[in-house]
């Protein structure tokens, strides 16, 4: 009974029993118009030959009298047409046609008038219907001119019935067409929220089923089987993030608890001093990490677009080389650098200062192969409507199925963690390249890696 309820309360079913409505009105006006062009069109002739045999009738016995009235209506009553003709004395006696007397209706003014008729088939009598016209002459005599419309009447009643039946047989048939729709369409949204309910109870693998018939239910499952293969990514990221985070936030803490425990228990005051740099030291890389996750989420979230100020990326490109010069003289290596002047763009100094000296100092730390020094080269310039700050190196790269993922939080190709950083750098370049509406490209530099920053030119300051 409850289905049957929800059956009836769905959209669909409500949807389909209005459209029912509606093609029933639009079916009974149309059968309206047949029956009224039909039957009652018939029925508005046969009146109308009615009284033009009646106007020739009254002309006949105007313009010869009695006798040719009475000659007219006698020939006229002996063809067996369905016609009815009576022509009567002004005391109410038959002189002519083939009904016996006057029908008790017709008495009085001219008038149409409907009678029962008695019909010869064989040996049979029937009952019909006649409808005839009846007006008085000159001198007192009654005539009566009319049809046997019983046909017509016949036909009228079949026509109804018609329309009757039509409108039932499309009741019906729309009905169980609405409830057979109804059923099928409410069945397939009971699988998206059975599906649903299974997701929400923590089954993230669950998908929305999909008929395969491209309608738009089949549309809505594959897009909300999208969202659901987005949300179980995140949330993937989400949990490969908290252990990244874990181990480390971990293993710093582990260090400061092991060395002030082992400066406690020395008792030396050499031994609390090094044990409060070292917790000093490793502060620094924490609150680093914890700052690298603040900027990227402040710039993801756009905060800093009320800094944004037309700026000369070549100047920030300069400052950038002049800092992380020295470090790779130092590595034994070479940074050059090759910027075009004008490279006029809508950005936050400061940020898109930290996105390249990010970019360099990656490549400082993995730049190089195994037993060379680090080649990185830096350069700028105006390619189309875009301004691109490459930063190149010779190192081994990245690999082109890895260059999707490295722009994730704590996201690190050396799976032994082993080599300085917290993975946040790529991630916190890229956040900063949403904020100014560019991107990072990451590509083959043959060998090596070229990260690209590609950033909207601003052309009238440029041409300025």
């Amino acid at each position: 009974m409850n289905a049957r309820i929800k059956l009836l309360r769905s959209s669909t079913f409500r949807l389909a029993a209005l459209y029912l409505v509606l093609f029933a009105l639009s079916v009974s006006a149309l059968l309206g118009y047949v029956y009224w062009n039909t039957a009652v069109l018939l029925e508005r002739q046969t009146d109308e030959t009615i009284r033009a045999e009646v106007q020739a009738l009254a002309d006949q016995y105007r313009l010869r009298g009695l006798n040719g009235i009475i000659d007219t209506v006698r020939r006229r009553s002996a063809d067996d047409g369905g016609a009815v003709y009576l022509l009567t004395s002004p005391s109410g006696e038959r002189i002519a046609g083939n009904l016996d007397n006057l029908p008790s209706a017709s008495r009085g003014e001219a008038s149409w008038i409907e009678f029962p008729l008695n019909v010869e088939k064989g040996r049979l009598r029937e009952n019909h219907v006649a409808r005839a016209f009846h007006t008085q002459l000159a001198g007192g005599f009654d005539l009566l001119v009319g049809r046997d419309v019983e046909a017509l009447r016949q036909f009228a009643t079949i026509i109804r019935q018609t329309i009757f039946y039509a409108l039932a047989i499309a009741l019906v048939l729309g009905l169980g067409g609405g409830l057979l729709m109804s059923r099928n369409f409410l069945r397939r949204v009971d699988a998206i929220t059975e599906a649903s309910r299974t997701i929400m109870a923590g089954n993230m693998a669950g998908r929305m089923p999909v008929a395969g018939s491209n309608d738009e239910l089949d549309r809505l499952a594959l897009a909300l089987n999208e969202m659901l293969e987005q949300i179980e990514s995140l949330m993937a990221g989400m949990r490969e993030v908290s252990s990244n985070v874990a181990h480390d936030l971990k293993t710093p803490l582990t260090r400061i608890k092991a060395r002030v425990e082992a400066a406690l228990r020395s008792g030396r005051s050499e031994d609390y001093r090094q044990a409060l740099e070292n917790t000093v030291d490793e502060s620094d890389r924490l609150l680093e990490t914890f700052n690298a996750l603040l900027s990227i989420a402040r710039a993801e979230a756009g905060q800093a677009r009320q800094g944004l100020a037309v700026i000369d990326a070549s100047t920030i490109i300069a400052d950038v080389v002049d800092l992380y010069e020295p470090m790779a003289e130092e590595a034994g290596g070479q940074l050059t650098s090759d910027a075009a002047a004008g490279l006029m763009v809508l950005a936050d100094r400061q940020l898109l200062a930290q996105a390249l000296s990010n970019l360099v100092d990656n490549a400082l730390k993995y730049g190089a192969t195994e037993g060379a020094t680090p080649e990185i080269r830096v350069s700028g310039a105006i390619e189309g409507e875009n301004v691109v700050i490459s930063v190149a190196d010779r190192g081994p790269g990245i690999a082109a199925e890895d260059r999707g993922r490295v722009t994730e939080r704590f996201v690190r190709l050396d799976a032994s963690r082993s080599k300085p950083g917290n993975g946040l750098g790529l991630s916190l370049v890229s956040g900063v390249m949403k904020l100014h509406k560019g991107s990072l490209v990451l590509d083959d530099n043959a060998p090596g890696l070229v990260a690209r920053l590609v950033l909207p030119l601003n052309a009238v300051q440029a041409k300025g």
